[in-house]
């Protein structure tokens, strides 16, 4: 048995909704699909993201800087087009979201290589001629100002690039990255020195001191640090190694992670960032695009948790992704195949997407817990909204960890009658619409009906629930949640 005592008089703390500033996205093109948008607008909805970022806003697919040619296949020069870049835009707005623009890939007439990434091909190479890129962004954001204005467009952010310490997304040295950075930094900032610029948009945390060195050196603007971890980066981000030279030395073996790894990496970070603005624009319960927690209660808890440990120590935190519409290695067939989202393809809330709507329903004030074990796998997060007490339990470890259901107390600190709570479960039988899909024979394309039946099965039921004699008792199995709200608590 895990005791947790929380009492009227305990201490509160500001709980801002930090994971709600972002939310990522596959690459910009789909953006223009109509399944994405209504994915999109139930996300902001339901779950109060306010901006989104995606991959390849530069990419040939986009249309905005392309070299025609003639029937005698003799250049006719570069153009600019930003027909489907405002679509975008225009409806980020309507639905009251912002961009978070990830300024990437290298247009195929602009590249030094032919390097691509993805099924969508994005061009990962340097710019051939430096002139031609800062053209590029000077065209960009002039159009953005002309178009939007100075004040909604300082409110937005502009990243550079995306994992440039990844050969697989750029094939440069951190040199060539650090050059790229400051003509694209100098170039906005010349069009409008407020504009928001920030990288070095890293995977597993990397680069961080060494971009705010270089820019110190060379004052260049940097407004604020973007980075991006996963729990499965843990063995390399703890080598300290190039990735190249990990993989090869564990020959791509990777080694456990431990629970709670995501904290000590923020933490680290944040030392690192210093007093300049940290925002996380990617993580999620694994880095593998094929995962199948992704699909189970297993990210619910990890999202649970995670969100819960960092909470005050990052001004934003981007989820990847808000869907399964995903085409880096082409749009994966079927329902529940580990994609990243947190929904399918077809719309389905998964687990992940149904405790993101519960933060979404917290408060924004912490209250204090105390724990009989703070070592075991169950922990409580307290929320105070208006009158109400809003208690967040999980029962959480990495796959590799050792977990078993834990029964817990909640001594609410108050003897005073049986208080009449609301119940709402994410488990293995609660809010799993991959169970009800297995039951259903694992249809690959199911129809409207099965769609909208599986929907169901993800919604989150609310049960009564009594608090006898101030205390409340739980089972929670591995991997489950459980969100209690104490109606009238603080007012009692």
């Amino acid at each position: 048995m895990v005791d947790f005592k929380i009492s009227k008089d305990a201490k509160t703390t500001d709980f801002p909704h930090y994971w709600e500033t972002c939310v990522g996205s596959c690459h910009a093109y789909t953006a223009l699909r109509e399944d994405y948008r209504q994915q999109l607008k139930k996300a902001h909805d339901e779950l109060g993201f306010r901006y989104v970022r995606f991959h390849g806003l530069f990419d040939d697919d986009m249309s905005i800087c392309i070299e025609n040619f003639g029937f005698d296949g003799k250049s006719q020069g570069i153009r600019y087009n930003f027909v489907n870049l405002d679509s975008i835009v225009d409806f980020l707005l309507s639905i009251g979201m912002k961009p978070f623009f990830e300024l990437g890939f290298m247009p195929t007439c602009l590249a030094s290589g032919k390097e691509t990434f993805g099924a969508y091909h994005g061009n990962i190479t340097m710019p051939k001629d430096d002139d031609l890129w800062t053209g590029l962004i000077r065209r960009f954001i002039e159009h953005l100002l002309d178009r939007y204005g100075k004040e909604e467009v300082e409110s937005w952010f502009f990243e550079v690039w995306n994992e440039p310490n990844l050969p697989a997304f750029f094939t440069g040295t951190q040199d060539d990255y650090f050059h790229l950075f400051e003509m694209t930094v100098r170039t906005l900032k010349a069009a409008d020195p407020k504009v928001r610029v920030g990288g070095p948009a890293t995977s597993f945390n990397s680069w961080i001191p060494d971009l705010i060195d270089f820019c110190k050196k060379n004052d260049v603007p940097l407004d604020f640090i973007s980075t991006h971890h996963y729990p499965t980066d843990d063995p390399l981000w703890k080598s300290g190694k190039d990735i190249v030279e990990f993989f090869k030395e564990t020959k791509g073996q990777l080694t456990d992670y431990h629970r709670g790894v995501l904290k000590d990496m923020v933490f680290e970070v944040k030392k690192q960032a210093g007093d300049l603005p940290l925002y996380y624009t990617e993580w999620n319960s694994s880095a593998m695009a094929d995962d199948h927690v992704h699909d189970e209660s297993y990210t619910a808890t990890f999202v649970a948790k995670t969100l819960a440990d960092n909470d005050g120590m990052v001004q934003g935190y981007s989820f990847w992704t808000f869907t399964d519409i995903f085409e880096e290695q082409s749009q994966q067939p079927g329902v529940f195949h580990g994609g990243f989202g947190l929904q399918t393809t077809q719309g389905i809330e998964k687990p992940s997407y149904r405790m993101f709507q519960i933060y979404h329903e917290l408060g924004d004030k912490r209250v204090a817990v105390e724990s009989s074990d703070p070592d075991s796998t169950a922990e409580l997060l307290a929320v105070r909204k208006g009158g109400d007490l809003q208690l967040l339990a999980y029962n959480q470890n990495v796959p590799m960890g050792a977990i078993k259901q834990e029964d817990i107390d909640i001594d609410l600190g108050t003897a005073a009658g049986d208080a009449q709570c609301a119940l709402q479960r994410i488990d293995d039988d609660h809010a799993n619409p991959k169970k009800q899909w297995e039951r259903m024979g694992s249809p690959e394309y199911p129809n409207a009906a099965e769609v909208e039946e599986l929907r169901a099965a993800s919604s989150l039921m609310t049960e009564p629930l009594t608090a006898h004699g101030g205390h409340i008792n739980l089972a929670l199995p591995p991997q489950a949640s459980a969100f209690i709200t104490v109606p009238d608590y603080f007012r009692a």
